[in-house]
């Protein structure tokens, strides 16, 4: 930590530009950008806590995820294999000296979260305050004394976007706390684990540990939930661009808002079909199970569900054989597996618009412009939980000016992101 004045020297003089590019695997021009956005975080700081202008502070940062294989197999106790991108929320923070945390985040005001009160609160579901009051329980819970602090932060990850900005913010939370309070005693797969209990106990929403696991650890990863309260974490080097490929994110402009409901019937109908088998996930059940007992799912759990299982059965070895191929050096192969898990997703998981949707289909239409566009080259697939948001697309470099240009003139002008993966995941600057 070092007071305001002090950063602000050294990132306006190129100082941290070295830990810019370490921490966003970018050139150095592009690392005075990143240095420039914290400059900017700290005099937003100053003038929101004037209290606390001449502070010592932290600086951190925690990227969005795009997850590349494995679409909803997570809660399932299954494989998936994301990666963190160059798109994050940052922070400056410091304690304030009392018992509430004030959070002012660009674009969206003040919150203020009471730490007399650590329990979930009803009324801050699906809200910010209930990842920030879930995080600091978290932390006193695992012994820590956590105490007021007032945090500045911007983020550039898309909400709604399928980038999980909520796992980004949850991670954010997880690096601040543990390293003003916690002497930086959790790694990042104990802050991801908090992220996840704190989005489904406080914010209310039933996620995997996916979206916080690649937020948390960076870098590609697969993972392994065969054990969720010890998953495997395994990082895989990747070089998109040396493949001769980009990575592109395309928002359909449709929101995930509204949608819980939606996104929790997924594990509801998996786990349902699960219980035929006297089991409470579908890690272990075989296809080969799935077909001899069709008849007896069919009738317990509905046709949707079966399919739905026939989908995480199918895309959790999927998701472990794009690990294998991309270590192997085969991304034709990787390519083709991308392009199959999306195929499952529109016809067995069925999460590409919301049940009874006939007018707008947005991410269908996204996922038909990639089809038509891409022409049998590249891979596209559905992007995170489905139903509205992103969908993603693994473009070639020679077609990638006309791909976006004509994505962008389809659906709406900056609609298609081209991406980079960031090596390292939640960090103190």
């Amino acid at each position: 930590m070092k007071k305001t004045t002090a950063y602000l020297e050294e990132l306006q003089g190129g100082a941290l530009n070295a830990r810019m590019i370490e921490i966003y695997g970018c050139d150095e021009k592009k690392a005075q950008d990143y240095a420039d956005r914290f400059a900017k975080v700290i005099r937003g700081f100053i003038s929101t806590f004037p209290a606390n202008a001449e502070a010592e502070i932290g600086l951190y940062s925690a990227p969005g995820r795009t997850e590349i294989g494995g679409n909803h197999t997570d809660h399932q106790y299954g494989c998936v294999l994301a990666a963190s991108v160059n798109l994050d929320a940052i922070a400056a923070a410091a304690p304030n000296g009392t018992d509430k945390i004030r959070f002012y985040s660009e674009g969206y005001g003040m919150i203020e979260a009471d730490l007399s009160v650590l329990t979930p609160v009803e009324e801050e579901k699906e809200s910010t305050l209930a990842l920030i009051r879930g995080m600091a329980a978290l932390a006193v819970q695992k012994g820590y004394a956590v105490k007021g602090i007032d945090v500045y932060c911007t983020s550039n990850v898309l909400g709604g976007s399928g980038l999980s900005s909520s796992a980004a913010f949850e991670t954010l939370m997880g690096v601040i706390l543990n390293d003003l309070f916690c002497g930086n005693v959790f790694d990042a797969v104990e802050i991801a684990k908090m992220g996840q209990i704190t989005e489904n106990q406080y914010f209310g929403k039933p996620s995997g540990l996916m979206d916080q696991s690649a937020s948390s650890v960076g870098g590609v990863v697969a993972i392994d939930f065969g054990d969720p309260e010890n998953p495997l974490v395994e990082k895989i080097n990747l070089d998109l661009t040396g493949e001769g490929y980009a990575l592109c994110i395309i928002d359909s402009k449709s929101s995930h808002a509204d949608l819980t409901d939606a996104y929790a019937g997924i594990p509801k109908e998996m786990k349902a079909v699960a219980a035929t088998f006297g089991k409470t996930h579908l890690r272990g059940i075989t296809k080969e199970q799935l077909i001899a007992n069709t008849a007896a799912i069919r009738k317990a759990c509905g046709d949707r569900a079966f399919l739905r299982a026939m989908h995480f059965v199918l895309d959790n070895e999927r998701a472990q054989k794009e690990a294998a191929v991309l270590k192997a050096g085969d991304f034709d192969t990787f390519l083709g597996l991308v392009k199959a898990s999306g195929e499952s997703s529109y016809m067995y998981l069925q999460n590409i618009s919301v049940e009874g949707a006939v007018a707008n289909q947005a991410v269908g239409v996204a996922l038909s412009l990639c089809d038509v566009l891409l022409d049998g080259r590249g891979a596209f697939r559905v992007h995170g939980g489905g139903f509205a948001g992103t969908v993603q697309a693994f473009v070639p470099l020679d077609m990638l000016d006309s791909f976006k240009a004509t994505v962008e003139g389809a659906i709406a002008p900056g609609c298609c992101h081209v991406l980079s993966i960031r090596p390292i995941g939640g960090a103190v600057v």
